[in-house]
C-alpha cells in the first residue's frame, strides 16, 4: 500500500491492544488474530503501540518486534499509525524512521515529557516536532492528552500545523475537546489535514459536530463506532445521534470502568485471543467490572463476541 494513497486519512482507527500470554510474554499469534479481527470488524485503519496498547510496559526490543510483526501481517490491508513517543528527540526520530521504513502510514507522537514534572518549553516542543518532521516523510499526529501534563495552546498547535511540513493531524483528548478542536480549525484552517477524536469515543458526537474527521478509539468494537462515524460523514446526523445513544453505555463502560483492558476482555470472551492478561504490575480487571462490561456488550451483539466462535 502506498502510505499516501488514501490521504487525507479519515474514519475509525482503533488502538490495537498488545496481547500477552498469561505469563506476561508476547503472544504474537494472538496479536495477529487480534489484528485480523479488528480489520474484519471494519477498522478504517489501526494504531499500534499507543498508551491503550500498554506501550509503557514494553521494552525497546519488544516495540520493534511488534512493529515489524504487525505491519508485516497487515500487509497494506489498512493504513497503520505507529506511536513513537519518547522524551528524546533522537530516539523518537529513530523509532519514527523505523516505522516509516516498515510501511507505517503515520506516526503519533506526544510532546516530550517524563514523569509528573519533566517538561520543556513551547520553543523546545516546536523544535522537537520540527526535527522529527525533517527526518521523515510521512504525516505526524500530535497527541494532545492530559497524560503528558503538557498544555498545548491553540496558537502553538496552529503554528506548528502551518510551519512544520509533516505536522498535519491532531488527536485531542482533554476536557472540552470539541471547543478546542473548533477553535483550532478556525485558526489553522487548511493547514490541518485531520482533526481527530480520541478518549474511547466518549466525546465522539460533540467532536464530530466540531469538525472531527477521524476517531481513534478502543479496539473492541470498531463495527459499532463505524455506525456512528459513517452515518455522520454521509450527512445523516440523526442516525449518528441514534447510534451514538445506542452504543454509549458500552463506550462509557470502557472509558470509565474497563479502561485499557476492555478490548482484550471482549476479545477473550469472543475467542479472538486466549489471554487478556495485562503485564504486571498493571492490575487485572476485576470480576465485577468484567461482568458489567460483558452485560453492556451483549446487549449490542458486536462482532468481537462472535468472531472467534
Amino acid at each position: 500500500m502506498n502510505a499516501n494513497a488514501s490521504r487525507p486519512y479519515r474514519g475509525v482507527f482503533p488502538v490495537v491492544p498488545t496481547i500477552f500470554h498469561a505469563d506476561g510474554t508476547l503472544d504474537l499469534a494472538g496479536q495477529r488474530r487480534c489484528v485480523d479481527f479488528m480489520i474484519d470488524a471494519g477498522s478504517t485503519g489501526l494504531c499500534i503501540l499507543a498508551n491503550f496498547s500498554e506501550q509503557f510496559v514494553l521494552s525497546d526490543a519488544e516495540r520493534e518486534t511488534l512493529t515489524r510483526a504487525i505491519l508485516a501481517h497487515v500487509a497494506g490491508r489498512v493504513p497503520v499509525i505507529v506511536t513513537t513517543t519518547h522524551y528524546s528527540t533522537q530516539i523518537c526520530i529513530e523509532r519514527s524512521r523505523l516505522a516509516q521504513d516498515l510501511g507505517a502510514a503515520m506516526v503519533m507522537v506526544m510532546p516530550p515529557y517524563h514523569g509528573a514534572t519533566f517538561r520543556v518549553s513551547e520553543g523546545q516542543i516546536e523544535a522537537f516536532y520540527q526535527r522529527l518532521s525533517d527526518a521523515i516523510g510521512i504525516p505526524i499526529m500530535i497527541q494532545d492528552a492530559p497524560v503528558a501534563g503538557t498544555p498545548l495552546s491553540v496558537p502553538l498547535l496552529a503554528r506548528m500545523a502551518s510551519q512544520i511540513e509533516h505536522v498535519k493531524y491532531f488527536k485531542l483528548e482533554m476536557p472540552q475537546a470539541a471547543s478546542k478542536m473548533r477553535e483550532l480549525i478556525r485558526v489553522a484552517g487548511a493547514a490541518i489535514e485531520g482533526p481527530w477524536d480520541g478518549e474511547e469515543a466518549i466525546t465522539l458526537l460533540a467532536d464530530l459536530d466540531a469538525g472531527a474527521t477521524g476517531a481513534m478509539t478502543g479496539g473492541g468494537y470498531p463495527d459499532g463506532i463505524r455506525l456512528i462515524v459513517d452515518a455522520y460523514h454521509r450527512g445523516d446526523r440523526e442516525e449518528a445521534v441514534a447510534q451514538y445513544g445506542r452504543w454509549l453505555p458500552l463506550i462509557n463502560y470502557e472509558n470509565r470502568q474497563g479502561g485499557i483492558l476492555t478490548a482484550k476482555a471482549l476479545m477473550k470472551e469472543g475467542g479472538v485471543i486466549r489471554s487478556d492478561a495485562p503485564r504486571h504490575p498493571f492490575p487485572e480487571m476485576s470480576p465485577e467490572v468484567r461482568a458489567g462490561l460483558l452485560d453492556a456488550a451483549r446487549r449490542l451483539d458486536p462482532l468481537v463476541l462472535r468472531w472467534g466462535r
